[in-house]
């Protein structure tokens, strides 16, 4: 599918889905968890349908009533899956979906996902539990999906290379379960907030975690139980990037609904962002106000948030001076090599845009109307679009289908706002 856009004024108010972080670890934890839990508000995409799917495979029984999901939790008391699990587009999914699958006591469990997944690195986290008793290979030998878990993880010591936040999040709400105390090395650690959102789900759960202010080592006590879940998602900051940047943009007028400024998602560092460029932020009860006159180029460390690059990227074009984005080699480990991708599609564009080891270079530039590629990313083409609203003439973005992944509803929020734009086969 492609996504047509003409130049387009943004005013209004768009509506934000609920975050997929949030879901993803409410029905991870909901199915940890012994009994019925009700999650309000969930986020139903593509990613959080493959976490849904992935612990059914498990036995866990999920249904969904208008805009509650309800689990019945096992308590990690998995069932051998008929079929491999695929978790589709989701890493977040694989990454802590293959620790749950380690907690299963007899039994063989296959997990695969599409094209991109099997792309996506798992070394450092089947490394770590495999260190903790569980038994796990990649087919291939690569330390890429599909991968085969045989065996439990039953504590000890490990260590992890947390070049992806969600390494640690996985054996951070697995290892509650095993039977001994885990205790985990954490030597390098990218995407901080992420881990935090993870530690504030145990926290509410009563699960126990020490650990020392700098994140460099983790002990789980083992034998523990969650409670069951009754939670409502909020709307998702990483999601909200897209229009909250569009609001900064020229002659645009954006406010962002649903969202909790006081919640733990990383991603509201983009709002700090904003300000850095100099955009104007109002924070109501009902929502974010953003607007700008005149956006400044600076140097953005954005390696918390590594989901805000295709977006700041754009957003950068339309800066005075130059903005470096830096600090976030991790972005090349994404759907997409997104630094990559991002310094190749926009320079289509008109962008005057360098390739960093850790990000890119971009200077003000006059851009013009083309044909570019989302590379499968729903991150970057939403990206794209956005900045098609800000030229003359008409834009075609193909790979439209990719932004199912996370935000089905992308295209009715863009329009509702002003935006020109359609879908064509």
């Amino acid at each position: 599918m492609k996504l047509v856009v003409e130049g387009s004024k943004l005013k209004g108010s768009v509506k934000i889905p609920g975050s997929k972080s949030h879901t993803i670890r409410a029905v991870a934890i909901a199915s940890l968890a012994e009994g019925k839990s009700i999650i309000q508000s969930p986020l139903s995409s593509s990613d959080t349908l493959s976490a849904v799917k992935a612990y059914r495979c498990l036995g866990v029984n999920i249904s969904f009533e208008e805009d509650t999901w309800i689990v019945e939790g096992l308590g990690g008391d998995w069932n051998v899956p008929d079929d491999v699990i695929d978790v589709g587009n989701s890493g977040t999914t694989m990454c802590i979906a293959l620790g749950s699958a380690a907690l299963i006591r007899e039994g063989t469990i296959v997990l695969t996902g599409d094209h991109q997944i099997r792309r996506r690195p798992l070394g450092p986290l089947i490394k770590a539990l495999n260190e903790l008793g569980a038994n796990i290979i990649s087919t291939r030998n690569n330390n890429l999906p599909p991968v085969v878990v045989q065996g439990q993880i039953k504590g000890g010591k490990t260590s992890v290379e947390a070049v992806s936040s969600q390494y640690l999040t996985s054996l951070l709400i697995n290892a509650p379960l095993a039977d001994n105390e885990t205790n985990v090395d954490v030597p390098l650690l990218y995407e901080k907030p992420y881990v935090e959102m993870t530690l504030a789900w145990l926290k509410e759960h009563d699960i126990q975690v020490n650990y020392d202010t700098e994140f460099k080592n983790f002990t789980i006590p083992g034998k523990q139980k969650y409670k069951t879940v009754n939670k409502q998602i909020p709307g998702d900051f990483s999601s909200a990037t897209f229009f909250l940047c569009a609001g900064a943009l020229p002659n645009n007028d954006v406010v962002c609904l649903g969202l909790d400024i006081n919640d733990t998602q990383g991603d509201k560092l983009v709002l700090e962002y904003l300000k850095q460029m100099g955009a104007n932020i109002d924070i109501k009860e009902n929502g974010i106000h953003v607007t700008a006159q005149q956006l400044q180029g600076t140097e953005i460390d954005l390696n918390a948030t590594p989901d805000a690059l295709p977006m700041m990227a754009v957003l950068s074009c339309f800066a005075s001076n130059k903005t470096r984005l830096y600090n976030v080699p991790q972005a090349r480990l994404k759907e997409t090599d997104r630094i990559s991708v991002m310094r190749e599609e926009l320079s289509k564009l008109g962008a005057k845009i360098n390739e960093l080891p850790d990000g890119l270079e971009i200077e003000e530039s006059r851009m013009h109307s083309g044909y570019v590629n989302g590379h499968g990313d729903h991150r970057v083409v939403m990206a794209l679009a956005i900045a098609a609203t800000m030229l003359d003439g008409t834009t075609i973005i193909d790979g439209y289908e990719a932004v199912d992944v996370t935000f089905p509803t992308f295209l009715e929020s863009l329009k509702s706002i002003g935006g020109n734009a359609h879908v064509i086969e």
